[in-house]
């Protein structure tokens, strides 16, 4: 029976040891027999129920590493949980399960074979750091190496280069510095690997002086320390020093590899020097690394940042093998330098082969479908982005934010927006801009005082907010910015003085304009966007001096400055000054003509009355006319009912454009003026079937600084009812004082003013009923204004002798007293009086016996000759400055003192009949 027994024991150890024999023999052959190896582990363990050796386990747990075979090293781990039963692990074993579960990822799993090892020696740690490190747990790693200093063990050279990329990932100086006090407290200072990962830790950290005084004390140096030092000039914009370095190191005789070319060519493009980048272009191909695909990429973007295109181009079609950095390069090239449809065609050609993008490749071909409003193509983006996960990546999330902002879909913007669980500044600021883009300002301004809470603004997000603040009059908000900036000194930065100078402009705020604008540099967009304030307020003759002041300044003006300049003479009625401009803008001041200063012809023209001779104008331009043309003698014929010549322009518009609204609104407006109902009704058609629908009105009006909206029919205000109120005792007393009775949308308003909305009515009750008597009223509007309303405003600031001032799309409208600043212009009254309220205005002019008089007795001279819309008149043209008054005089003359007295004017002194045109145009500016 004994014997029995000790047989089968026998029998029992000598097939353990040929299991595991064969197991270890296995291991070491091909890897289908690996796999037999662990197949027959869990044979072993399964149906023999045999214990396995260590130096097995540990061969096995080595094998699952190298083929990083997830599955099968659980499977191991667990065997030695269930077999073994053990509660610790000794180092060797230990070891092995943390070099598995470190190669695989699984840093929890490693952690916890960490903590349950008996005894850890120097790897132990290095593995932990290690993988900390490469997982990208900075803090974790250095918090390990730190303990591992405090259990008593000495680092080597494995572990400083490990600690000191740690740092360089992280960017933190300050540790890095500590790990090198290490290094040369524990005596690594002349071990080349330490020394290389140290030079690779400053440069990361952006200390290139710190990186080279550690490469000039290297006694020695290899291939890895000259690329650390050329690379870390390059990318810290040190080029040229990385250039001189790549000659010395061709000096010593280093050989250059991949990394050094990729580098130098990277260093070439930083220096934007084409010719040098030809030359180490053939130097590439002659040390035969042309063939390599990262320095064929790196040649590429070298290429196209110095816009050789032709060779960029060349290189791309020669490679025998692209990359996705390689399309990469190509689309966002084409993108970032104006070829957005060339982006799609190659993000297209792309996909054809095969090649998957990457997160920078989906966002370079989407910012290209928003350059060139390819909604669909930016969908179908946007769900490949979700298929791949790339969504998650915020540079995407960014570009389709931007993407669905210009296609005007900013609902969806806003979706996408609110999907970022991380936003950054570009988020806000894409988010902010969107929102402003497609008229929704008052929105805009609400996520810039959210994004505060959480994060400084850069100078472009305050561009954003500014320009949000300008298009519906937010004075308060935009001085509250303007501060900002002062602030953390971002006015000097960029755009950004003449982004507040915009502001204030638009809000109609010259002085304080004029004040940003003496303040800071003057460059040639700030005297434009001065020019473009002028031109609004019909303000041509200050235009004009202030055009030759630029001039004096030495200040040559561009195409924006000559668009200003024409707008200010087109809506001033100065043609002939207007076509002398025109005129002179090659021969003199060498600015090329284009469609937009074709158009300001047409209106310069079309204003005065001259329809015929701007129909004539059109058909002389050199160049196709554009649907802005068009536009031009289609609101001139709106202004002179010229319904004939209306309709022809209006042709002309939708044969090239149908989906631009504000042409069916011009000719709807063309028709209700003509009384052309049946035509109004069949445009309206038209529009609803192409669906073509307009913005509601909506009215804008900033009290105690804070931005109230008021839309059309929209009750939802909660002084809405106090409004209605004001407004309805307007309305009575207007009647009673025999003035047509005001119409409002609900009740049988006139077809001409269905696309007036009336809102600006709204925001004036408010303001009327919130602000302090005396105090003027500021409204912005997104709609032309009516006559009706244009008729009440009137009367409202005769009533409360109140300046109320309503900006709509066309115009700034002053009131004061019952008159308007716009001349009545577009609403067919006898009495064209121009006047204004700014700080801007003609001084008081002292009394000289030979050019000033009292205002008795005396007849005002022309400021200007008349135009054709004005001698048609019989009415007297009148301009109305503070403290300064001027007639244009038809052919009769006018008593001066009796107009000034019936409408209570008062006036120092006036010009007389001997004063000559230039003595009237000069203008005292104030300081």
């Amino acid at each position: 029976m004994e014997d029995d027994k000790a047989s089968l024991i026998e029998e029992e150890n000598d097939n353990k040891q040929s299991c595991i024999m064969l197991i270890n023999k296995q291991l070491k052959l091909t890897k289908l027999w690996q796999d037999e190896a662990l197949n027959l582990l869990n044979s072993v363990v399964k149906d023999l129920n045999l214990l396995v050796e260590d130096d097995a386990i540990v061969a096995l747990l080595k094998l699952c590493e190298w083929r990083r075979a997830v599955k099968q090293g659980f499977q191991v781990y667990s065997y030695i949980c269930d077999s073994k039963k053990i509660k610790s692990f000794d180092v060797r074993l230990g070891n092995a399960l943390l070099s598995m579960f470190v190669r695989l990822g699984k840093l929890n799993d490693a952690w916890y074979v960490f903590g349950r090892m008996e005894e850890r020696d120097l790897f132990s740690w290095n593995v932990l750091i290690g993988g900390y490190a490469k997982a990208g747990f900075f803090d974790e790693a250095l918090i390990l190496y730190h303990k591992m200093l405090w259990a008593g063990v000495r680092p080597d050279e494995y572990t400083f280069p490990c600690v000191l990329r740690t740092c360089g990932g992280m960017q933190d100086l300050a540790r890095g510095r500590e790990v090198h006090v290490h290094v040369i407290r524990y005596g690594f200072e002349s071990n080349i690997d330490v020394i290389n990962a140290l030079i690779t830790m400053y440069v990361k950290c952006g200390e290139i002086v710190s990186a080279r005084l550690v490469f000039d004390r290297m006694s020695q140096r290899d291939r890895i320390s000259w690329n650390a030092m050329i690379s870390g000039c390059v990318e810290n914009g040190e080029c040229y020093e990385g250039l001189r370095l790549f000659l010395m190191m061709r000096e010593v005789g280093v050989i250059p590899d991949l990394m050094t070319m990729t580098c130098v060519v990277s260093g070439c493009d930083g220096v934007d020097d084409g010719r040098l980048g030809r030359e180490v272009h053939g130097y590439v191909i002659t040390s035969g690394l042309s063939v390599e695909v990262a320095v064929c990429n790196s040649l590429i973007q070298m290429y196209i940042g110095t816009g050789n295109w032709v060779e960029a181009e060349r290189i791309f079609a020669n490679m025998p093998c692209k990359d996705v950095v390689t399309w990469t390069s190509m689309i966002s090239g084409y993108e970032s330098n104006g070829f957005p449809d060339k982006a799609i065609e190659s993000f297209k050609v792309m996909e054809s082969e095969g090649i998957v993008p990457d997160e920078i490749t989906i966002a370079s071909a989407i910012s290209a479908c928003a350059s060139l409003s390819l909604l669909d193509m930016g969908m179908k983006l946007h769900d490949l982005a979700v298929r791949t996960g790339y969504i998650s990546y915020i540079i995407v999330s960014n570009t389709l934010i931007d993407m669905y902002s210009k296609c005007k879909c900013i609902d969806t913007a806003l979706e996408v927006f609110h999907q970022i669980k991380d936003k950054n500044i570009i988020s806000w600021t894409s988010i902010i801009s969107g929102l402003r883009q497609n008229n929704r300002s008052f929105e805009a301004l609400f996520f810039f005082r959210q994004m505060k809470l959480s994060l400084n603004p850069n100078s472009v997000t305050l561009i954003s907010a500014l320009s949000a603040c300008g298009r519906i009059g937010a004075l308060m908000c935009g001085k509250e910015i303007h501060a900002y900036a002062l602030r953390t000194m971002l006015p000097f930065d960029g755009y950004v003085p003449n982004s507040i100078l915009d502001m204030y402009v638009r809000c109609g705020r010259m002085e304080l304009a004029w004040n940003q604008f003496n303040g800071w540099g003057k460059d040639i967009a700030a005297w434009n966007i001065m020019l473009t304030g002028f031109a609004d307020r019909k303000l041509g003759v200050l235009a004009v001096e202030f055009f030759h002041k630029m001039l004096a300044s030495n200040v040559n003006p561009d195409e924006i400055t000559f668009i200003a300049l024409l707008c200010a003479c087109s809506r001033t009625g100065m043609v002939a000054e207007g076509l002398e401009y025109f005129d002179s803008m090659e021969t003199k001041y060498y600015v090329s003509q284009n469609l937009k200063h074709y158009a300001c012809i047409v209106d310069l023209l079309g204003r005065a009355g001259d329809l015929e001779d701007a129909y004539a104008f059109i058909q002389n331009i050199p160049l196709e006319p554009d649907p802005a043309i068009w536009g031009a003698l289609l609101n001139a014929c709106r202004i002179h009912q010229n319904a004939k010549l209306g309709e022809l322009a209006a042709k002309k518009i939708f044969e090239v454009d149908e989906h631009s609204i504000g042409y069916y609104v011009l000719l709807c407006n063309l028709y209700a003026g003509c009384d052309k109902w049946n035509e109004l009704a069949r445009v309206r058609k038209t529009m609803k079937e192409r669906g073509l629908i307009v913005d509601p009105g909506c009215s804008w009006i900033e009290v105690k600084g804070k931005v109230h909206a008021f839309l059309s029919d929209d009750e939802s205000h909660p002084e809405i009812k106090e409004v209605h109120a004001v407004l309805k005792s307007f309305y009575e007393r207007m009647e009673a004082a025999g003035i047509d009775k005001a119409e409002t949308l609900s009740e049988n308003a006139s077809k001409a003013e269905v696309f007036c909305g009336h809102s600006e009515r709204l925001a004036i009750g408010f303001g009327l009923i919130n602000s302090a008597p005396g105090t003027p009223i500021w409204v912005t509007k997104n709609l032309y204004m009516c006559k009706s309303c244009h008729n009440i405003v009137k009367f409202i600031s005769k009533v409360v002798r109140r300046e109320i001032c309503v900006r709509d799309t066309e115009h700034f409208h002053h009131f004061r007293n019952g008159v308007c600043s716009c001349s009545d212009e577009d609403y067919k009254e006898t009495l064209y009086i121009s006047h204004t309220s700014y700080a801007l205005v003609l001084p008081k002019l002292a009394v000289n016996n030979n050019l000033f008089a009292q205002i008795d007795g005396y007849k005002p001279v022309r400021k200007r000759p008349l135009n054709k819309k004005e001698l048609t008149r019989k009415e007297d043209v009148v301009t109305v400055y503070d403290n300064a008054l001027t007639v244009h005089e038809p052919k009769l003359k006018v008593a001066v003192t009796a107009y000034v007295e019936k409408h209570e004017f008062c006036f120092d002194a006036v010009l007389d009949e001997h004063v000559t045109n230039d003595e009237v145009y000069r203008i005292s500016w104030y300081s």
